[in-house]
C-alpha cells in the first residue's frame, strides 16, 4: 500500500478534503481509502475535541459527567448505515475524484468533515465566550441566530458530502440517505440534555459543551438577555436516601401548616419554583415567601416548593404531584368560605401555555392552566389569589379566572417576560411586584399597576426588543371583597 492510499499517513488529506467539504466545495477522493482503525481513531478524537472543547466552556472548577459518554452514538451509527445504504461494497469507478468508492471512505469524509467543524466552532464559542461576548443581547427570532448559523452550515455541508460522494447511486437513496444525515445531526444537537461536565459551584458555566443548543431564552420563550445555554447550578444526585428524605420531607411540612383561626381571614401560601437549571426562581420564591409571611401575615401557613439542588435538604421539589397534595392539605386546613389560598408560579414559560420543569435526571411534568384549576376545583380552595412570574403567562389568565379569583401575570400571551437569566437576582416581575410594591401596600391591584409601569422603564432599559411584556391582572367581585377585608385586617394590625 503507497502512501497515496494509507490512512495512517494520508491524515493530513482527509483532513484537507474535509476542509474543504466545510466550505461546501467538492471533496477529491482520489486516493483516499479507510480502514476500521482508521475509522475508530477519527471517532476517538471527535470525541475528544468535544470533551476538550466543553471543559474549555466552563469557567471556573467542573466535573465530568461520565453518562455523557453514551449519548450522541445514535446519530453515529445511522449515519455509518445510511453510508452503507448508497455505497455498500467497494466500486470501480470511471472518475474517482467525483465520489466515494465504497461506505467506509464516504463515512469516513463524513466524521473528518465533523472533526473540522468541532475544532473551528470550539475555538470560535471559546474565544467568544471568554471574551464576554453575550450572544443573549439578542432577543425574540435573533436569539436562535447562533444555532441556526451552526445548524444550517452544517446540516449543508454534510447533506453536500452525502450527495456528491454516493452521486453513481439511486437517486432515491441519495435523497435518503442526505436526509437521514441531516436528521441525525439534529438529532445530535438536542439529544444531549448536558454537556461532557457540570459545574462544581453554581454560576460557573459558560456554555453548553459540544454543539450549541438554542438558547434557553429561544427555546422557553425567555426574552431576557442574560438568559443560559447551559445549566447554572450542579446536577442533582440521586439516591434512595434522597428519595426518603424528600417524602419525609414534604410530609413534615405539611403537617405543620397552621389550622384556620375562626373570624379572622387569613391567607395560606405555596410558591413552585420548577426549573432547577436558573437559581433565580429560587431566589423568587423565597422573596415571594418572606413577603407573603412579613405583609400578609402567611407565617406557619406557608410553603415552598423548590426545584434546586441547593434546596434538596430544605424544601420539597416542586413537582405537580407535590402541588396537588399541598393544595389539598392547604384546603383541608382553611376556612374554605373565609380564608384565601396565595400560588406564585415562577419559571420559563412557553407560548403553548405550559410551565417549564426541569430538574435533571429526575423527570419533572409541566404545568398547564386547566391542571391548576382542575385541582383548585376539586380540593375545594374557593377564594383564589394566583401569580404567574413567566413569559406568555397572560395565556393562564382566562382559563383561571373567576369571580373568587385573582389572576396576575409578568406578561400577556403573546409577549416574553424578562430578567429570567444566571445574572438576574429576580425576574423583573418578581421584584417590581413582591420586593418592591407589596411591601408598601396590602392591594394586588395596586401593586400589580405600580409594576406594570416600573417593568416598562427597565424593559426599555434593559433593551427588549420584542415588546413590552405587559403583565396581565383579572380580578373577580367576590375576591376583591374578600381581599379588602383582608387588607382591612392587615392594616389595623400594622397600626397598633
Amino acid at each position: 500500500m503507497n502512501d497515496m492510499t494509507a490512512p495512517g499517513a494520508s491524515v493530513g488529506r482527509w483532513l484537507a478534503q474535509g476542509a474543504r467539504s466545510v466550505v461546501l466545495i467538492r471533496p477529491d477522493w482520489t486516493g483516499l481509502r479507510s480502514t476500521p482503525a482508521f475509522l475508530a481513531a477519527l471517532c476517538i478524537v471527535n470525541t475528544g475535541v468535544e470533551i476538550l472543547a466543553g471543559r474549555l466552556y466552563h469557567a471556573g472548577p467542573a466535573s465530568f459527567y461520565w453518562p455523557s459518554l453514551g449519548y450522541g452514538w445514535l446519530a453515529t451509527v445511522v449515519d455509518a448505515w445510511a453510508c452503507w445504504m448508497v455505497l455498500g461494497r467497494p466500486a470501480v469507478l470511471a472518475d474517482r475524484s467525483r465520489q466515494a468508492g465504497d461506505a467506509p471512505t464516504l463515512f469516513t469524509m463524513i466524521l473528518a468533515q465533523a472533526l473540522i467543524f468541532n475544532v473551528v466552532l470550539g475555538c470560535v464559542y471559546v474565544l467568544l465566550y471568554r471574551g464576554g461576548f453575550d450572544f443573549h443581547r439578542f432577543s425574540g427570532a435573533l436569539a436562535w441566530w447562533p444555532w441556526a448559523l451552526q445548524f444550517g452550515w452544517i446540516a449543508i455541508a454534510q447533506a453536500r458530502v452525502a450527495w456528491v460522494g454516493s452521486s453513481a447511486a439511486d437517486p432515491r437513496r441519495r435523497v435518503a440517505a442526505a436526509a437521514l444525515v441531516v436528521g441525525m445531526l439534529a438529532l445530535g444537537m438536542f439529544g444531549m440534555p448536558y454537556g461532557y461536565w457540570q459545574a462544581d459551584k453554581p454560576g460557573q458555566v459558560v456554555a453548553k459543551a459540544g454543539a450549541v443548543a438554542p438558547p434557553a431564552s429561544a427555546a422557553q420563550g425567555d426574552d431576557d438577555a442574560e438568559a443560559d445555554t447551559g445549566p447554572e447550578t450542579p446536577m442533582l444526585k440521586l439516591s434512595q436516601g434522597v428519595f426518603e428524605s424528600q417524602q419525609r420531607m414534604l410530609a413534615t411540612q405539611l403537617d405543620a401548616i397552621a389550622p384556620e383561626r375562626p373570624g379572622v381571614v387569613d391567607m395560606y401560601a405555596i410558591t413552585f419554583a420548577p426549573y432547577a437549571d436558573v437559581d433565580v426562581f429560587m431566589r423568587e420564591s423565597a422573596v415571594v415567601a418572606g413577603v407573603m409571611e412579613s405583609r400578609f401575615d402567611t407565617r406557619g401557613r406557608t410553603l415552598q416548593l423548590v426545584n434546586n439542588v441547593a434546596t434538596v435538604d430544605r424544601f420539597a421539589w416542586a413537582t405537580p404531584l407535590n402541588l396537588k397534595r399541598s393544595i389539598d392539605r392547604m384546603a383541608q386546613n382553611m376556612n374554605r368560605d373565609e380564608d384565601i389560598l396565595f400560588l406564585h408560579l415562577t419559571s420559563h414559560g412557553g407560548s403553548d401555555g405550559h410551565l417549564a420543569a426541569e430538574f435533571f435526571p429526575l423527570t419533572v411534568d409541566e404545568l398547564t392552566p386547566r391542571t391548576l384549576r382542575r385541582w383548585l376545583d376539586e380540593a375545594g380552595v374557593r377564594n383564589r389569589v394566583i401569580s404567574i412570574s413567566a413569559c406568555f403567562s397572560g395565556s393562564w389568565v382566562a382559563p383561571l379566572a373567576s369571580a373568587d379569583t385573582l389572576v396576575m401575570t409578568a406578561a400577556d400571551a403573546d409577549h416574553t417576560s424578562y430578567g429570567c437569566g444566571s445574572k438576574s437576582t429576580l425576574t423583573f416581575f418578581g421584584q417590581a411586584m413582591y420586593d418592591e410594591q407589596l411591601r408598601h401596600t396590602w392591594s394586588f391591584e395596586d401593586a400589580h399597576a405600580a409594576s406594570r409601569k416600573l417593568i416598562d422603564q427597565r424593559e426599555h432599559a434593559a433593551g427588549k426588543t420584542d415588546g413590552y411584556s405587559n403583565p396581565q391582572i383579572s380580578v373577580g367581585p367576590r375576591i376583591r371583597a374578600r381581599l379588602k377585608l383582608l387588607e382591612a385586617r392587615l392594616a389595623a394590625s400594622a397600626a397598633r
